[in-house]
């Protein structure tokens, strides 16, 4: 089956050349030193569109699907995949938004200018998210936010924050989603409200932006703050429910990514491979590397395939779980495998920042386990598969 239009070659092409042109350099330059993503380059990601990939035009975005945004996220990770993930504080982000929340948000997001972050986990609840601690308790008219959350990408620099709170405790041990909402904490950008304070997370890679571990104490939130209400079957204590049914974009959203970074270490073996010589032949003349790069190019292809069929699932409203933890699975491992095969082929030069390899292998080994764990992802499959074991 092909997947490919010619507008979808044009979206493509207009993202690899951004990406190389002008992602790369800046990532070669920056992510060695553990810097920022810089604000002009913010303001060309969202001059692209690529904040609004999938936001309706009616809201001021492209109104394109899951299968466009696949293409583009991984092109901007074949580069630089914290750029590739930045595009989701816009893209990923808005989920409970009521009508009124859509029109006057969702065109901000869509040209950069309304950017979010996501504090799901927490110390003891991340691929269990049913244990979240943090509580919101009533307050008057409104409501004070408590507790810890943990691994929330870009707090400081987002205008916003989304985050999973307990509003009440389960009657049922067995029924712990139950009681969980969802809360928009409006801030301004780089810096905390009241309330709030922050930590960074000393983290092997993902540089470019920080993550951060939060602790939120008495934060004092509108009675408007709680999302989702407008949501068919959402309001108060429902939120868990539509938060995890969201993870078909955001798992393919990663494969995208995993596959961006496996695309980067074998584009550079293979002109690695025809410069390095050794024993007086190029390398790329020995089997040993000809056969490592055949596989590489033949694992990606796969995780490819694969990536746009449940893109193209995604965007026909099919429910597709299974074939999403499916695609992201087999994506995330992949790209370990063949990111440190790269790392191979480059010899002692790949194991130093002088190369971007050892960025694609530190940030591969990332997507084993943001967006769900490849445990996780296993779990979900199975459990498809197979009768649920008993409590």
């Amino acid at each position: 089956m092909s997947y490919m239009t010619d507008e979808r070659r044009m979206i493509q092409q207009t993202a690899r050349d951004f990406a190389m042109n002008e992602v790369l350099p800046i990532a070669n330059k920056l992510d060695p030193d553990q810097g920022d993503i810089p604000m002009e380059l913010r303001d060309k990601i969202a001059e692209l569109g690529y904040f609004g990939v999938v936001i309706p035009e009616q809201y001021g975005g492209l109104g394109l699907g899951a299968f466009e945004y696949v293409l583009i996220t991984e092109e901007l990770a074949r580069a630089w995949m914290s750029v590739a993930s930045i595009i989701a504080r816009g893209n990923g982000l808005g989920g409970g938004f009521s009508e009124a929340q859509r029109r006057e948000y969702l065109p901000k997001m869509a040209r950069g200018e309304f950017l979010g972050a996501a504090a799901l986990s927490e110390p003891d609840a991340g691929s269990d998210l049913a244990n979240v601690s943090c509580k919101a308790t009533r307050d008057g008219d409104g409501w004070l936010l408590n507790g810890t959350k943990t691994w929330c990408t870009f707090a400081d620099g987002a205008d916003f924050i989304s985050v999973l709170a307990r509003t009440k405790q389960p009657s049922d041990p067995r029924r712990r989603h139950e009681g969980i909402s969802q809360f928009l904490v409006l801030k301004e950008r780089g810096k905390f409200p009241p309330g709030l304070t922050g930590s960074p997370i000393r983290k092997i890679g993902y540089f470019g932006w920080k993550t951060w571990e939060l602790h939120f104490d008495n934060l004092r939130l509108t009675a408007d703050a709680m999302l989702g209400r407008e949501r068919e079957g959402g309001g108060e204590g429902r939120a868990l429910q539509a938060t995890l049914s969201g993870l078909e974009v955001a798992r393919v959203h990663t494969a995208a990514r995993a596959i961006g970074l496996a695309r980067g270490g074998l584009e550079d073996s293979i002109a690695y491979a025809q410069k390095r010589v050794a024993f007086g032949h190029p390398i790329g003349d020995f089997q040993a590397i000809r056969f490592k790069i055949a596989e590489m190019a033949t694992e990606i292809e796969a995780a490819r395939q694969l990536t746009y069929f449940v893109a193209t699932e995604v965007d026909s409203r099919r429910r597709c779980d299974k074939e999403a933890s499916m695609c992201k699975l087999f994506a995330s491992e992949m790209a370990e495998r063949v990111t440190s095969q790269a790392l191979q082929i480059h010899g002692g030069y790949g194991y130093t920042k002088d190369f971007p390899l050892e960025r694609y292998w530190r940030d591969a080994r990332l997507t084993k386990i943001f967006e769900g764990t490849s445990e996780i992802q296993m779990r979900i499959i199975s459990d498809r598969l197979l009768p649920r074991p008993k409590a």
